[in-house]
């Protein structure tokens, strides 16, 4: 029996990628696997107002930190939400109002940093355990964080590949996703995923006990279903309404080949299980704003799922 921990959309959180890489040993898992959207969204900007006092406004609320260990405190907190921290003056917010492309190079730098200090815990923590970690950048990633990961000792990169996870279950992975609203870095329109999928699946050995670690779930299974939005991206009816957000690609392939599981993301509020023909599927959702880990523990017999538990912590 092999034995898998599956999360998805840390989306930068300190806290729940610590979480990930300690997850192999609380659940006595084999393999872990990150399905997507590992980088944080955002900078928050620590302004010096001289000697030891510090402004920040997190989550439209402002403070005034006083002393080392106030602002240690905040770059935890904001580091554990998502965020970016990033010490500044008065001087350098007008230099970067007046010139905002200087914030997309900070905001990349941040992230590749973040993530190299991330891969560096990972390979101290997973050194001499014999945990295979897989990761598969997701629509949210920048496409530098690809030859990041492929320096990494003991996380491997899942992204277009078909990988043997044992002798009986191989594993084809992808993050990118069908069109979204905010153009992210991966994404494209159905017939082009369609392609991206089946290159992979044509090089399976036994379609029928391999897993599809795929970012965007399959339309209509209910693992898509995200509140409408609005022309301005506003949630119509409160949030009241919700609709599926999924992909036809994903959909069409899952049906087409049957493999034994499939692992999605994407969708933070439609954590759940469901089946499409005999294919097992989980999106665990996320809480990383939280500081939660949701994951999912799969445990794979020879030619069948033994069992399954959804995971809070």
């Amino acid at each position: 029996m092999t034995s898998i921990f599956f999360a998805t959309d840390v989306h930068g959180s300190d806290i729940c990628w610590k979480k990930f890489v300690s997850a192999a040993k609380f659940y006595e898992a084999d393999i872990i696997i990150l399905g997507g959207d590992m980088t944080g969204k955002a900078i928050v900007p620590i302004i010096h107002q001289g000697g030891n006092t510090y402004k920040v406004v997190l989550l439209q609320q402002e403070s005034i930190l006083e002393g080392e260990e106030q602002l240690e405190e905040m770059v935890k907190k904001i580091k554990s939400r998502g965020y970016y921290p990033y010490r500044t003056t008065p001087d350098e917010i007008n230099e970067l109002n007046a010139k905002p492309e200087r914030v997309d190079e900070i905001f990349s730098s941040e992230v590749l940093k973040t993530a190299e200090q991330w891969l560096a815990y990972a390979d101290q923590k997973l050194e001499g355990t014999g945990i295979r970690c897989f990761v598969a950048p997701g629509n949210d990633d920048m496409f530098e964080l690809d030859d990041l990961i492929r320096t990494s000792k003991h996380i491997e990169l899942g992204e277009g590949r078909v990988i043997e996870l044992d002798s009986h279950h191989e594993m084809i992975s992808s993050g990118w996703s069908n069109i979204t609203p905010w153009h992210t870095f991966r994404e494209e329109d159905e017939d082009k995923l369609r392609t991206r999928y089946e290159a992979m699946i044509s090089q399976l050995k036994d379609v029928g006990t391999s897993i599809f670690n795929i970012h965007v779930p399959p339309y209509g299974s209910t693992l898509d279903e995200a509140p409408e939005l609005d022309q301005n991206l506003r949630p119509t009816y409160g949030g009241r309404a919700i609709v599926p957000v999924g992909s036809h690609a994903v959909r069409a392939v899952i049906e087409e080949y049957q493999p034994l599981l499939g692992l999605f993301g994407h969708i933070h509020e439609a954590k759940g299980t469901t089946r499409l023909g005999r294919t097992l599927c989980i999106n665990p959702g996320s809480m990383y704003e939280q500081g939660r880990l949701l994951g999912a523990l799969i445990n794979l017999g020879r030619n069948k799922i033994k069992n399954y538990i959804l995971t809070t912590g």
